[in-house]
Parts: structure tokens; C-alpha cells; sequence
């Protein structure tokens, strides 16, 4: 899963600035919902990580049930917060 595709596919536009609001909140619904049925762990860390850079991840202990993958979640926000710092 690559970004512009993802984007393209929840928000209908792989330019997230040109989204309405309505399709913001549209577009994260549907992704929440997919995060949720999803059982490819790559694709759910794709979709885990899109929502968390939108700011609507749910937590780490109920959409990873494996240590590594939680790891993995948290070396990327940390990641993003030392990106922020700067």
C-alpha cells in the first residue's frame, strides 16, 4: 500500500488539501473501519499509521496484539515527533 493510493482510495484525491471536510471525515470512518476488519498485519499498519498521522489512530494496545508490531508503531511516532522537534 503506498500513500497516494491510500489517499486516493479514502479521500478520493491523493492531495489531502484538496479534500472537503466531508471527505475527511468520511474518508477516516471508512478507514477505521477497515483498520478493524483488516488482517493483513502490513495493510493494518498502513492504515494504523495514515490514521495516525491524521490524528485519529485508536491506541496501540487495541489495534496491535503483537510486541513487535506495537514497536514498530512506536518507532514510527517517534520517528514523527523527532521530525516535529525541529
Amino acid at each position: 500500500m503506498d500513500l497516494d493510493s491510500l489517499l486516493y482510495q479514502y479521500f478520493g484525491t491523493d492531495d489531502l488539501s484538496q479534500a472537503s471536510s466531508a471527505a475527511k471525515e468520511a474518508g477516516i470512518d471508512r478507514m477505521q473501519v477497515d483498520l478493524g476488519l483488516e488482517t493483513d498485519p502490513a495493510k493494518r499498519f498502513a492504515l494504523w499509521s495514515l490514521l495516525y498521522m491524521l490524528g485519529q489512530a485508536p491506541d496501540l494496545d487495541v489495534t496491535f496484539k503483537d510486541e513487535a508490531e506495537r514497536d514498530a508503531a512506536r518507532n514510527l511516532m517517534d520517528l514523527i515527533a523527532s521530525t516535529e522537534a525541529r
